[in-house]
């Protein structure tokens, strides 16, 4: 589906959820709680344009997701576990079901179906991981998308940095921006 640059743009806030928020879990940002405040704004302006996702652990242990779940065994728990649940704010920053995916990268049919080919906003975590892998593959669909560099958290600050650096490389598919301007951005 190309991408309509009239239509209005939308929020996709990529998995914001225990297993990435909480400082006890192995795969926790340091950054979530700041970043998150900035999807709350962007999420504040997009209205019932948000969409928000998650990770579930239901990838096929056949493939090379079992080596990953081997690596990373305290994820390798059943997809209603408690740490795949949103943080309890993240409920009311959109009026839509999320968008449940056993993949990095939420890019696809269904996110395009949903969005409609209306310009996207990124935001959420981590950005070195599922962020960027749904940028990119946003890229290659030819999508128009703006990542909110500080609505995102990383796994380490080096990691984000890195993340951002990459996505730089894709204009004019990708930008990155601020919160502010991702706010203008989705209330034209």
């Amino acid at each position: 589906m190309s991408a309509d640059p009239a239509a209005q743009p939308w929020l996709v806030v990529i998995d914001p959820q225990v297993i990435f928020a909480d400082p006890r879990s192995e795969w926790g940002s340091p950054f979530f709680a700041e970043a998150f405040v900035n999807m709350r704004r962007l999420a504040a302006a997009a209205g019932d344009r948000v969409l928000v996702t998650r990770w579930l652990p239901t990838g096929d242990r056949d493939t090379a997701w079992g080596e990953y779940f081997a690596a990373w065994p305290f994820a390798d728990k059943p997809a209603d576990d408690p740490l795949f649940q949103l943080v309890p704010e993240a409920h009311e920053i959109s009026p839509h079901p999320t968008l449940d995916l056993p993949t990095f990268g939420k890019w696809g049919a269904e996110l395009e179906a949903i969005t409609a080919g209306a310009p996207v906003v990124l935001a959420g975590v981590s950005t070195d991981c599922c962020v960027i892998s749904t940028a990119l593959a946003g890229a290659d669909a030819g999508a128009r998308i703006a990542i909110a560099e500080d609505a995102c958290a990383g796994s380490t600050g080096e990691n984000h940095a890195a993340a951002l650096h990459v996505m730089r490389l894709y204009p004019p598919q990708l930008t990155i921006a601020d919160t502010a301007a991702c706010v203008e951005l989705l209330r034209a």
